[in-house]
């Protein structure tokens, strides 16, 4: 999934943001709400997870802001606010799940994991396409009995072209849906990164799958035999 996750307090935002990409997913961690509602206006997120008290913007009006633009995404609220009053209020924001202060990692991606499951895009624990499989809990791939694992970018690249496959996907769109934001790569390392997912298909005799379409990206293409 792609997450922004809104956290002014160092101590939390890295391990958060941490446990997070280990899992496979691609986060954007961010310290204020200016800076998340500027993020919200130019990507489109699978998950949002804020904290109550950013600075300049909180959490709370920027899920308003966010529920008013008809935007759908789960939204979970982590806060140290614990009185009923507050869970109602974060809640009544639009906010899909509320955490309470200090976050027990577990219970945390447990919350993270069953919300992802309300996200547009989920198809269930496993993505397919032909006889190509991803699990998305063990960060693998599977063809005809073959189980490959991949490192944390493979993965997400791969799961970003399985959910458009047979599109031609640009370089800049490959960017936004993988790279943090701020970490933006060098000119040739998606190149790099598409060769080594190449190279884990190959194991499985698909590596001729991704397309490159010269001057424009590349494409997802099981052959029609698949």
């Amino acid at each position: 999934m792609k997450i922004l996750l809104a956290e002014d307090d160092p101590k939390q935002l890295m391990p958060l943001q941490t446990v997070l990409s280990q899992a496979g997913h691609s986060v954007d961690g961010v310290k204020d709400g200016e800076t998340a509602q500027w993020l919200l206006g130019e990507k489109e997120y699978d998950l949002l997870i804020l904290d109550w008290m950013l600075p300049r913007i909180s959490g709370v009006s920027l899920c308003q802001q966010y529920r008013a633009a008809g935007k759908t995404a789960p939204v979970l609220m982590i806060t140290a606010k614990d009185t009923t009053l507050d869970k109602v209020t974060g809640l009544d924001a639009g906010a899909d799940d509320y955490l309470v202060k200090p976050i027990d990692i577990m219970e945390f991606m447990a919350r993270v994991r069953a919300l992802g499951r309300r996200s547009p895009l989920w198809q269930g624990d496993t993505l397919c396409l032909a006889d190509l499989e991803l699990h998305l809990d063990a960060l693998t791939l599977e063809r005809q009995g073959v189980i490959v694992s991949l490192s944390s970018q493979e993965f997400q690249l791969l799961e970003y072209l399985m959910r458009h496959p047979r599109q031609v996907l640009t370089r800049n769109q490959i960017e936004q849906a993988v790279w943090q934001w701020g970490s933006e790569p060098e000119s040739n390392v998606i190149t790099v990164l598409v060769r080594k997912l190449r190279q884990r298909l190959q194991i499985v005799a698909a590596a001729d799958w991704i397309e490159t379409v010269y001057g424009m990206g590349y494409r997802l293409q099981p052959p029609e035999s698949s």
